[in-house]
Parts: C-alpha cells; structure tokens; sequence
C-alpha cells in the first residue's frame, strides 16, 4: 500500500486525502494530529514512515526562512527509508512584480515581498534536499484558491473599493478542487518532476474578478479608485496583493504533467453559486 504524508492538513488536504484511492494511505501532519511544524521534537514519528510526501503547509508568519519546511526535511533524514517523491505547493508570488507580462517556469524567480521570499526559501531547501538524495520532485506554483467557501464576500459586503483600469493588476486564479487534484496527479509515479504554474486559463484583472463575484453572489459590484487614493481606503493585507501585476502561463500543467481542468476560468467556478441571502437580492 502507498503511504502519502500530507505536511499541513487544511482545506486542499483534506480535499486531496477524500480524493485518495483505496490503496492508497495517508497521515496528517499538523497540530490537530499533535505534530507541529513550529516544534521540531513533535515530528520523530514521521521518519521512515511516508512514500510520498505532500507539503501544503504555509511558511511562518515572519523571518525570511520557512523554518516549517526546515524541520519537515531534518524529521523525514531522522531515520528509516527517504520518500520517493515529495510534492510541493508553493506560491505565484515567488515571481514577484512582472509588470503584467506572461510568466512561465522559466522566468527567474524575484519575489517582492517577505511571504514571497519565504516561499522561494522553501523551494530552494526543498529542491537542494531532493536533488542531493534521488526524490522526483515537483513544486507547484500555486495562484489565488477559490471555491464557494473560500470567496473574499466580507469585501462585497463592506464596499471596499478596487483599482480603476488603468491602476489595476492582473491576477491569477484556481478553484480549491483543481488544486487538490493537481497535487494528486503530481504524486503519481509516472508525473514528470518539475516546476508548475497550477492556475486556470483565465487572464483577467484584479477589478474583474470582484465584479464577477459580486455578480455571481448578489452584491453591488465594487467602487473604482486610483491608486493614490487606496492606501486610506483599502486594508494594507488586501492592498499587498494589489502590488503585483503578472499572468501565468499554464502550458507545462496541461501538456506535461497532463492534468486537464475541472474549471477552466473563474466564470466555470462561479457559475455553481447563488446569490448570498445577505446581499438583499435573493435567490435567482
């Protein structure tokens, strides 16, 4: 039986694990299962244990090193067998600001924030791990997650503006349950290892997307600022994310590793909803 450990056992996780086929085991690691990421002496009983190793979970907070990671690999070198693949789930934003451009694996990695360069911590320990002791690995490069329970609505229902067209970033998306089977494809034996952008094809603005959900969802779709004018009006976490500009070239998801999407556009995902009983306009 295939063993797959899965570092972070949140939403995706568990989407993953539902997904798992009969033959297939899997463990949870992460403080619900009394194994901390943060507490390294918490992890002895992983070494040996996995096949596969599918890592999910977030760096820290703070720091420019994802410690989180660095203890995840010192627990499965402890001792016992090395898993053969290790699989993991990274963030678009190691690329960092591209200015709108079309970004695929082969663009240098620049991240322009803390939480970015954490991530590219993450893949260069990971990707130095690996390499020095024969594990395939894959890194995906993952974009904004969206599924009918993981939707910005708090922001409909506040009225927070967006950026006006000419200030405005694109932005890149994938629904929860494309992710989830994506990490799945990549545990497979014969998945090429490598680097991939995991995001639809859709190639949109950041303004678009929320008239889209505020469409879909009921809400009154959201004022239009200029920049000069977002600092006082938009929360300095959601204003981060309005810093960079980039779209993300799906090509080697679809042609390599072979995985064909469940939702191809934010439109496909959008259209399973109904509209929020608390934006006043009913159901449709």
């Amino acid at each position: 039986m295939k063993r797959v450990l899965i570092a972070g056992y949140g939403d995706i996780g568990r989407r993953a694990s539902a997904l798992l086929a009969g033959d297939v085991e899997f463990r949870p690691l992460g403080r619900q299962s009394g194994e901390d990421l943060d507490r390294p002496e918490t992890l002895g009983g992983i070494a040996g244990w996995a096949d596969c190793v599918l890592h999910l979970a977030p760096p820290p907070d703070a720091g420019s090193v994802d410690t989180r990671s660095t203890h995840l690999l010192a627990a499965l070198e402890a001792g016992g067998a090395l898993p053969g693949r290790f699989v993991y789930a990274s963030t678009s934003g190691v690329y960092g600001d591209c200015e709108g451009a079309w970004v695929d694996e082969t663009r240098r990695p620049q991240p322009g924030t803390a939480r970015g360069c954490r991530r590219l911590d993450a893949e260069q320990q990971i990707g130095a791990w690996c390499a020095a002791r024969g594990v395939a690995l894959v890194i995906l490069r993952v974009p904004g997650i969206y599924a009918s329970d993981r939707l910005p609505t708090q922001r409909l229902r506040a009225g927070t503006p967006v950026l006006r067209d000419a200030d405005d970033v694109h932005t890149n998306h994938i629904h929860a349950e494309d992710l989830a089977r994506i990490c799945l494809r990549a545990l497979e034996d014969d998945a090429p290892p490598g680097i991939y952008n995991a995001s639809d094809d859709s190639d949109l603005k950041m303004a678009a997307w929320y008239d889209l959900l505020a469409d879909a969802l009921g809400y009154a779709r959201p004022p239009r600022i200029a920049r000069s004018e977002a600092a006082a009006r938009i929360p300095a976490a959601s204003l981060s994310f309005m810093s960079e500009s980039r779209r993300l070239v799906n090509r080697r998801l679809k042609e390599v590793l072979g995985y064909r999407l469940r939702y191809p556009s934010v439109g496909d995902g959008l259209r399973e909803l109904t509209p929020d009983p608390a934006s006043g306009r009913g159901a449709r």
